[in-house]
C-alpha cells in the first residue's frame, strides 16, 4: 500500500530473479529523446508492470518542471505531475529479470533521490544498474547511432568489456546515481548514444535502437528492435529530405559522412560524459550568440 508520508510509494514488491535495473531520464541526459524512447520501448516490449513511484513533491521545482493539465473524456481536467516510476519485467529469455526506472531528471535533492533508488535496488537484490543516456554530437543521421559504454569499477570494465570512466566535469542525475551505486557496492554501467545535433528537436529512433541493441549484448538478453528499425528508416528518410532542401546543411552532413568513413573502426569514441560536457559548452556558446543577436536587433530597432 502507498504510504502518504513516504517518498517512495510501493504498491507491492515483485519477486525477481537476479534483477538488472535499467534507468532512463528525460531532461539533460536525453538528447533527441533517445534514452526516454528506449526506456519506453523496453517497458512495452517486456510487458513491464509498474509497482512503485517516487513522490515528485520533494524532488521537483514545479516552476521549472511544470505539471501538465489534460482533459479526460473532454470534460474532466486532470493534472499529470512529473513522475519517476519503477516497473518490473519477468524476462523469458536469459537467467535474469529486469527493473525499469522511467521518468524525468529531478531538479532537487539528488542525493536523497539516488538513495531511494539504491535502497530499493538493495532490497530487491539488483545485481547491475545500467543507465541509458543520449546526447547531441557531430554525427550524421545516415549512419547507425554510435554508443559508448563505460564503468568506474575496474572489475566491471574487465568483465563486461566496457571503457573505464575518466570524465571530470559537470554531470546530471545519471552521474550522481552511479556514484550512489558505487557507495553501496552495486555495479553500474553507463550507456550513451550520440544523436545528430542538427536534428536535436526530433525524437531519434536510431539512438533508441542503438541503446537497446547495446543493452541486449551487455545483459545477454535478446531484444527484438525491428519496430525501432522501421521507425529509424522513416526517420532517416524524413531527415534526409529536410537536409536536401538546405545546401549548407547538406554540405555539412556530407562532411560528417566523410569523417565517419575515414574513421578507423577501432578508434576510441569519447565517453558519454565527455560528450555531454561538450554539449553543455555548445549550448552555452549558442545562448551567448543568441543574446548577442538580440542585442544587435535592439540596437538596430527604432
Amino acid at each position: 500500500m502507498k504510504d502518504p508520508d513516504s517518498e517512495l510509494r510501493v504498491e507491492s514488491m515483485p519477486q525477481l530473479r537476479r534483477p538488472v535495473l535499467v534507468a532512463s531520464f528525460r531532461g539533460w541526459n536525453d538528447g533527441g529523446h533517445g534514452a526516454s524512447m528506449a526506456g519506453a520501448f523496453l517497458a512495452k516490449t517486456w510487458n513491464a508492470d509498474k509497482f512503485a513511484d517516487i513522490d515528485p513533491e520533494l524532488f521537483f521545482d514545479f516552476g521549472s518542471t511544470r505539471p501538465q493539465v489534460s482533459l479526460v473524456d473532454g470534460t474532466v481536467r486532470r493534472i499529470d505531475w512529473p513522475e519517476n516510476s519503477f516497473h518490473a519485467a519477468h524476462l523469458e529469455d536469459g537467467e535474469q529479470d529486469a527493473l525499469l526506472l522511467l521518468g524525468s531528471e529531478p531538479s532537487l535533492r539528488w542525493r536523497t533521490f539516488s538513495s531511494l533508488v539504491t535502497d530499493l535496488a538493495l532490497e530487491l537484490k539488483v545485481e547491475l544498474v545500467v543507465t541509458l543516456g543520449s546526447l547531441l554530437a557531430d554525427v550524421t543521421h545516415t549512419r547507425p547511432a554510435p554508443v559508448t559504454a563505460s564503468a568506474s569499477d575496474a572489475n566491471m570494465v574487465e568483465r563486461l568489456g566496457v571503457m573505464p570512466s575518466r570524465y571530470e566535469g559537470p554531470t546530471g542525475i545519471v552521474g550522481v546515481l552511479h556514484d550512489a551505486c558505487r557507495a553501496v557496492g552495486i555495479p553500474s554501467v553507463s550507456l550513451w548514444a550520440a544523436v545528430p545535433h542538427y536534428v536535436s528537436m526530433t525524437a531519434s529512433p536510431p539512438a533508441a535502437k542503438a541503446l537497446c541493441d547495446r543493452l541486449a549484448t551487455l545483459i545477454d538478453v535478446p531484444i527484438d528492435t525491428d519496430e525501432l528499425q522501421a521507425q529509424s528508416d522513416v526517420y532517416v528518410a524524413q531527415v534526409s529530405e529536410a537536409v536536401a532542401a538546405d545546401e549548407d546543411t547538406a554540405a555539412y552532413v556530407e562532411e560528417l559522412e566523410s569523417r565517419a568513413d575515414d574513421l578507423d573502426e577501432d578508434a576510441d569514441l569519447p565517453t558519454g560524459d565527455a560528450l555531454a560536457a561538450e554539449l553543455t559548452r555548445f549550448l552555452r556558446e549558442r545562448e551567448q550568440d543568441e543574446e548577442g543577436d538580440d542585442s544587435v536587433a535592439r540596437d538596430d530597432g527604432p
